[in-house]
């Protein structure tokens, strides 16, 4: 979470036996959510949360502390004076209200937000800003990397997240404690030698993703990483690294990371399975995996992992399965699981419904099997269940006692299911049942009127949408909506004509 990395980097977070600096931030987190001094504003289906807020009036509270105490300083406002000695520097915008020729060598945090125009920090404050421990540039206008960085030799966290920034320079290696590195959504592929002197990096970033308009999903691009990565062994969170270069020599030197947190691989090749598989078995802190293949029919070959991490509560699995590895029954920590293109001939609900604590299910492409079975007992604590492009599925079953927590189920482009799930009707705690691009035959069935036979299914569901692409973007439909006749969806009973948040993750 990027408010615990600018903790870390600012100091904030006091080092506990037994635990890690993220560890402990967590818990100064949960403190204040248990006092009610900070409120979740974002939160996963498997209960992490993702953004928190204050309080208005807390809010104001707040500003005015950090402002009588030269906390920090917010330049939005040109009638609020800037103190002598400025420790923190957030700019909103523009920078007119930036005062120039200010000194800042006391300076410790510079963060810039939504700025119009390019930031030359050189420009801004000639003295410079040595003592410098946080310099966040999100989503300004670069497209190169800023030189003045080089002599921040101060500096724990960077930032360069939604840049056109391409390239990384050399002298990167003179940032000494550097401990986080964000380079999400910019144009950066490959990082230079010298990255592998920053010995305190903990948190190595650098990915971006492609949104496909239709269709809720997107593509993944990582970047190549150095052949001696391992020698990084402070790291705790790595994504997302391309894997299908050096014959395996990369995977190799993931195994010495072993302070691992999250790892994000992309480009994996069926050859390499066992080599990352070894890999995998001595970080025993992961606790979240991804792994995407080369390209849609090629296998994943994960079954040479004998003990897999049991902290892991996150997988994500993009690619060709023979068989759903084996040791996923053993994963009793896991909460979230995400498949696509495995095309497995087994279903794998039989394996899958006995995860003890999982919450988030999303299968795509998974099964080419005409009928799936959620059988009676499974699933104890799914509360979120996905199922895009089964095309061979006509029947899905739902037993008595299964899933009895579900509170959302989507069902996307099944071509050939034209009945809604078989024993829905049990599942009483189902709040939102969403359709996509499902065929005509199977949304007639659920009209309100009498011909639709499976309305009384979905009756009891507070919630119930279909949703097709149109030219403008999805639309989508509430239950009565659907109308008498040809054309059953009305275009007066459109709800929402717009982008729809990316499910498929």
């Amino acid at each position: 979470m990027r408010l615990v990395r600018l903790w870390m980097a600012e100091g904030f977070i006091e080092a506990k036996e037994g635990k890690t600096l993220e560890d402990v931030a967590e818990d100064y987190l949960n403190e204040l959510l248990n006092r009610s001094m900070i409120q979740a504003a974002e939160t996963t289906s498997d209960g992490r949360v993702k953004n928190f807020r204050v309080h208005d009036l807390f809010r104001e509270i707040i500003t005015s502390k950090i402002r009588d105490q030269n906390f920090a300083t917010i330049a939005k406002d040109q009638s609020v004076p800037w103190p002598d000695k400025i420790r923190r520097l957030s700019m909103h915008n523009s920078l007119q209200y930036v005062e120039k020729n200010r000194c800042a060598s006391q300076l410790r945090s510079l963060f810039m937000f939504r700025l119009a125009e390019k930031p030359l920090l050189q420009t801004l404050f000639p003295g410079g800003f040595r003592l410098l421990n946080v310099l966040d540039l999100q989503s300004a206008p670069l497209s190169v990397f800023p030189v003045e960085v080089f002599n921040l030799f101060f500096l724990k966290y960077l930032s360069l997240k939604d840049t056109r920034v391409k390239t990384i320079p050399s002298f990167i290696g003179k940032l000494q404690n550097l401990e986080t590195l964000d380079l999400k959504h910019s144009l950066v592929t490959e990082l230079p030698a010298e990255i592998l002197k920053l010995k305190h990096l903990r948190h190595l970033l650098v990915y971006r993703y492609e949104f496909v308009p239709y269709g809720d999903f997107h593509s993944k691009y990582g970047f190549k990483v150095l052949a001696k990565i391992g020698a990084l062994t402070s790291l705790q969170k790595l994504c997302f690294i391309k894997a299908n270069l050096d014959g395996g020599a990369i995977l190799k030197e993931l195994g010495k990371l072993v302070q691992l947190r999250r790892l994000g691989i992309v480009q994996m090749r069926k050859e390499d399975g066992k080599v990352l598989c070894s890999s995998i078995e001595k970080l025993s802190k992961l606790c979240a995996l991804s792994i995407t293949s080369v390209e849609e029919d090629e296998i994943i070959d994960l079954q040479h992992l004998s003990s897999p991490p049991l902290l892991l509560q996150r997988l994500y699995l993009r690619g060709r399965l023979d068989t759903l590895p084996h040791w996923i029954p053993s994963l009793h920590s896991l909460v979230r699981l995400y498949l696509k293109w495995s095309r497995l001939k087994d279903d794998p609900l039989f394996i899958l419904q006995y995860l003890p604590n999982l919450v988030h299910l999303e299968l795509s492409q998974v099964f080419e099997g005409d009928t799936l079975c959620f059988g009676a007992g499974g699933f104890k604590k799914l509360k979120h269940l996905g199922i895009d492009e089964f095309d061979a599925l006509k029947c899905i079953q739902v037993e008595m006692g299964a899933m009895p927590c579900v509170e959302k189920l989507s069902i996307q482009r099944c071509k050939s299911l034209e009945k809604v799930p078989s024993g829905i009707e049990h599942l009483n705690k189902l709040k939102v049942l969403e359709f996509f691009e499902m065929p005509e035959k199977l949304i007639k069935t659920l009209r309100p009127q009498e011909e639709g036979n499976d309305y009384w299914k979905v009756a009891h569901i507070p919630e119930v949408y279909f949703t097709y692409w149109r030219e403008c973007g999805w639309e989508v439909y509430p239950l009565e909506g659907l109308n008498e006749g040809e054309n059953f969806l009305q275009t007066s009973s459109v709800m929402k004509n717009h982008e729809l948040e990316t499910r498929w993750k």
